[in-house]
């Protein structure tokens, strides 16, 4: 009974002043130390000590995307320009940082590209989406689509996510700006723009974050709509397909692994702040697994509202897998907190 009151008083305190900085941090290190979470197939133990560094050297803001690169690194993007990229192993231990010129560094994609590592970066300040190399040389822009008829000034287009075709092609989600997809070929020349915001189901309210799925062998592309709690399917070609809907989770990008799908969840049930879990859907595109929320119950097919059960997550981001399906949490707006670390048990 006492352990149950205490626990309930940390949901109630935690984020809203009670406990702040370092010794909030140091409390949840406490509270949540090797607990385990998740449903079913995928369950996982905190590690909260993943990846600290020095916050007066190596200081993030919002940490808002991860990848893991050819070499098994993951590479973490922030909006912090002290070091807007930061490269650990998988040890959490700091390999390198680079990048001062990114404000507003908010999607990171990861493409092989002739045996060689490319990042894309979706800068929402900058107005574009910069091509690196996996060590920071910026090998092409693509900014805002002004010949096309949808915009006319390059502060409409604010782009927070990409996905690289086999051929090279460049999708960009504009998901704070016009809502639109934008289809680039590899030399950055437009090809097509899709969606918009609009009422329709082809339309979005919020264009979050965009992957290819692959696993049925046609090429497909999985979209994020945000607000509207859904992830919506569409041709390349920018044909609206199908969606699926997850009441009470306001998912973020689509992360594929093997045959299931993994989603940061940056806020649940009505939308509250300071909440948030990770989504994990089967090769049915069915939420199986929340670690840190709910038990997702299906009613005749129909995801039950889901929302967050334990307050180890603040504003979920992200979600990187590794080879050993690790789970590496990005978090924004979380008092400047490193990432977490999930291992899979």
């Amino acid at each position: 009974m006492i352990r149950r009151k205490f626990l309930s008083d940390v949901g109630k305190y935690s984020f809203s002043g009670f406990l702040s900085g370092s010794s909030l941090f140091h409390f949840h290190k406490y509270l949540y130390k090797d607990v385990v979470i998740g449903h079913g197939s995928h369950r996982y133990k905190v590690d909260l000590n993943w990846g600290a560094l020095d916050a007066l050297r190596y200081p993030v803001n919002d940490c808002h995307e991860m990848v893991q690169d050819s070499k098994g690194r993951i590479v973490l993007l922030t909006n912090h320009t002290n070091n807007n990229v930061i490269i650990y192993n998988r040890k959490g231990q700091l390999e390198e940082v680079w990048g001062t010129n990114f404000p507003g560094a908010h999607g990171l994609s990861l493409n092989v590209e002739n045996g060689k590592d490319f990042l894309y970066i979706a800068d929402n300040q900058r107005h574009e989406v910069i091509k690196t190399s996996i060590s920071g040389k910026i090998i092409k822009l693509f900014p805002a689509p002004l010949d096309s008829m949808y915009y006319h000034r390059s502060e409409q287009y604010i782009p927070t996510e990409t996905a690289i075709a086999k051929n090279g092609d460049v999708y960009v989600a504009d998901g704070y700006g016009l809502q639109h997809i934008i289809h680039y070929n590899e030399k950055g020349e437009l090809l097509n723009i899709f969606g918009g915001k609009g009422e329709e189901e082809k339309h979005f309210d919020n264009a979050h974050g965009i992957c290819i799925d692959s696993r049925d062998g046609k090429d497909t592309l999985l979209i994020t709509d945000r607000m509207q709690n859904k992830l919506k399917r569409f041709s390349m070609e920018g044909e609206y397909l199908l969606s699926y809907d997850f009441p009470g989770a306001y998912i973020c990008r689509p992360v594929i692994h093997n045959n299931h799908v993994f989603l940061a969840t940056i806020w649940s049930g009505d939308g509250s702040s300071n909440t948030g879990f990770v989504s994990i859907l089967n090769e049915n595109n069915q939420m199986i697994s929340a670690p840190g929320g709910s038990k997702p119950i299906y009613i005749n097919d129909q995801l039950q509202k889901m929302h967050q059960a334990l307050k180890i997550f603040r504003h979920p981001h992200d979600v990187c897998v590794d080879d050993d399906e690790n789970l590496y949490v990005a978090q924004w707006n979380s008092g400047k907190s490193y990432p977490i670390k999930l291992n899979r048990i």
